[in-house]
């Protein structure tokens, strides 16, 4: 890097984390971070710093805590720290125009996605549902569209078979990390220019919701394979079978057939169901109060008989 900014920085969850930390360690003066305020989080339901705010107080680092940043008032802080630029990533908070327009050299948005694709709020969970084969990073001057900016720097990364959203998360947030530096290296050099995003190609990346966690077995077995590895962690895939909700972690779609929902064999290489087309075979699941298990260790404390089935979704079956 050929100079260092006066890089303000907004950011909440894990995967910011990772671009504040790559920030600090390229030299860039960080006057002000900007977070969620502290969340209740655990068993004891206690006010919980996010990993933003443990990182940046870790650095010794400026955090203000705003629940909004409608009002003079509530940008005064971003305001006083004169940023040269600000960076955003999963921030959780819509910028007013005049927090757009505060750094000269603009707001840089770190998105999960190869823009125009997968605009919104789950990119990461809604490539691996939908079996894109590529993703990546797109840094982006912010505008007052949703994620419609222009582009100034795009990044591509593979999806591999067995990636969950926590783990092309985790691909992802070091892939950001790397690519704001290199963008904010380009930038302070006046090596870089925006481009327009295209108008074909934009998909809208819906919010997850727990009510899509409920497995309707007339999908085809491959779309239920993705949107499990897809809702890994967060909600995780369920089914309801003798009142009892199990979730489903990894599958792999088999060519067997049978009535929707139905077990098909249930035995230490898996919990074969059928599917509207095709088959499950679950290698992973957990009942409620216990943890995530192979098949064979859970079907020995909670056992499966061919011919048994899986309910369909409420809203499916109402």
């Amino acid at each position: 890097m050929t100079s260092s900014l006066r890089v303000a920085f907004a950011g909440t969850p894990a995967f910011a984390a990772d671009a504040l930390a790559a920030l600090v360690a390229a030299g860039h003066t960080v006057p002000l971070v900007l977070t969620q305020p502290d969340r209740p989080a655990g068993r004891g339901m206690k006010l919980t710093p996010c990993a933003v705010k443990k990182l940046a107080l870790a650095h010794g680092l400026a955090v203000d805590q705003p629940e909004r940043l409608r009002d003079e008032a509530q940008r005064a802080r971003l305001a006083a720290s004169r940023p040269d630029v600000l960076v955003v990533a999963a921030y959780g908070l819509i910028l007013p125009p005049e927090v757009l327009a505060l750094p000269r050299l603009g707001c840089l948005n770190i998105h999960a996605s190869l823009l125009p694709r997968w605009r919104g709020a789950a990119p990461i969970q809604r490539a691996i549902e939908a079996g894109d084969r590529e993703t990546g990073i797109t840094i982006m001057r912010m505008d007052a569209g949703l994620d419609t900016g222009p582009m100034l720097l795009r990044r591509a990364t593979p999806i591999a078979d067995d990636d969950t959203a926590a783990s092309l998360h985790d691909k992802l947030a070091r892939l950001g990390a790397s690519a704001i530096v290199d963008t904010l290296a380009r930038l302070a050099d006046g090596d870089l220019s925006a481009e327009p995003q295209p108008a074909a190609g934009a998909t809208y990346a819906r919010k997850i919701s727990r009510a899509e966690a409920e497995i309707d077995w007339l999908r085809p077995a491959a779309e239920l394979a993705r949107t499990l590895r897809a809702f890994d962690p967060f909600p995780g895939a369920s089914s309801q079978i003798r009142g009892t909700a199990i979730k489903l972690w990894a599958a792999r779609p088999t060519a067997e057939q049978g009535r929707p929902g139905a077990i098909l064999r249930a035995d230490e290489a898996g919990v074969v169901v059928a599917c509207g087309e095709g088959a499950l075979c679950v290698t992973e699941l957990q009942r409620p109060g216990s943890r995530r298990l192979p098949a064979a260790p859970f079907l020995r404390g909670f056992a499966f008989a061919a011919g048994d089935r899986f309910a369909p979704p409420i809203a499916a079956g109402a």
